[in-house]
């Protein structure tokens, strides 16, 4: 900038110098900005959501992970963990269009998607769009939806469109779905059939704070009139744009082999005598492909050009934990999806650097 100001007041100086005072001002006006990195985005979007959430740092950067990855995002923990208020203040700190839908058991598809409405002025049916059309929707407490709200959640997860009057409608870009579920109420409740709990990214296990964040909790939003105010520090434009950075990053071929080689030992626990199976189902292709995507935009968040196995490692048991089926025996032995994953990962050679 000083150096442009002196350019600048060179103009006036000597006609001589008028060519080249030109060339370089030109140069200031039409040189591109600075590439924003990982760190520094992910920088501006904590503190931002950071007023509002506190605590929960793990969790956030997944769901920057995810954002980046184009991959959906399902959290589960107890009532009250500020799960509704960590995608909601998300989708303000991004800056794009956030829509909320709860749950219930009577909500019908149209509810979410849209329906045909009738206008007797002129005879016709129009599309009226539901809460879908949004960059970033909350599916608040899923499960408690009935299987055809799931079925026509399906289509907009996965093809990024719905189907209103036989007339197929794309979503806006980017086009993200969060979900929340209770992992311990199940009356009333849907259990999500594995053809949808695949098409999320990851699965993210939301726990209690600690004492000293539960305290700043209470001291932040104790006030009755007076709450904490967020500002987009981001944009769903910049978000499509920093995704080709994330493809720039590099996985080595061992890496890459790792990836799968980690996938497919989950489905070689569904072999063997029935009585020593540990898992119904390993997890899907499906798994591989969003194992090596997490990864590579986990390594860009942290400003790292290429991918290793412990990061792998460190994202495995959110990409798989909602991808492998428990038998009645493992679950009779109190062995979880994280134990089977831990178990994988442990027993999985690593490739050499």
């Amino acid at each position: 900038m000083e150096t442009l100001c002196w350019a600048r007041s060179q103009t006036d100086l000597s006609p001589a110098k008028a060519p080249f005072i030109i060339r370089l001002l030109s140069f200031f006006q039409t040189s591109p900005p600075l590439m924003l990195n990982g760190p520094a985005w992910s920088q501006k979007l904590r503190t931002e959501i950071a007023k509002a959430v506190i605590g929960q740092e793990a969790v956030v950067e997944r769901l920057l992970v995810a954002l980046l990855a184009n991959g959906h995002v399902l959290l589960e923990g107890m009532p009250g963990l500020a799960k509704t208020l960590l995608i909601k203040s998300l989708g303000t700190a991004l800056g794009v269009q956030f829509e909320r839908v709860q749950f219930t058991p009577d909500l019908l598809p149209s509810d979410v998607v849209g329906t045909m409405i009738f206008s007797p002025k002129n005879g016709e049916f129009t599309a009226h769009r539901g809460p879908i059309f949004a960059n970033l929707v909350l599916a608040d407490e899923i499960n408690r939806a009935p299987a055809k709200v799931q079925s026509a959640l399906l289509e907009a997860m996965q093809e990024r469109q719905v189907t209103i009057g036989g007339q197929t409608h794309p979503l806006p870009k980017p086009f993200f779905v969060m979900a929340t579920q209770n992992p311990v109420e199940q009356e009333g409740t849907y259990p999500l059939p594995e053809a949808q709990t695949d098409r999320f990214l990851f699965k993210l296990i939301v726990d209690y704070p600690s004492a000293a964040e539960e305290s700043t909790m209470v001291l932040r939003w104790g006030q009755v009139t007076k709450q904490p105010a967020l500002v987009a520090a981001s944009s769903g434009e910049e978000l499509l744009e920093l995704r080709a950075q994330v493809d720039q990053i590099h996985v080595s071929p061992a890496v890459h082999n790792y990836i799968l080689a980690l996938v497919r030992a989950t489905r070689a626990l569904t072999e063997g005598p029935a009585a020593q199976r540990l898992l119904t189902f390993g997890a899907s292709p499906r798994a591989s492909l969003a194992l090596y995507q997490a990864a590579r935009a986990l390594a860009w968040l942290r400003g790292l050009d290429f991918v290793s196995p412990a990061l792998v490692q460190e994202i495995a048991p959110d990409v798989l934990r909602h991808r492998i089926g428990l038998t009645y025996e493992a679950e009779a032995k109190e062995i979880t999806a994280d134990k089977i994953v831990a178990q994988v990962i442990a027993t999985t050679p690593i490739p050499a650097a």
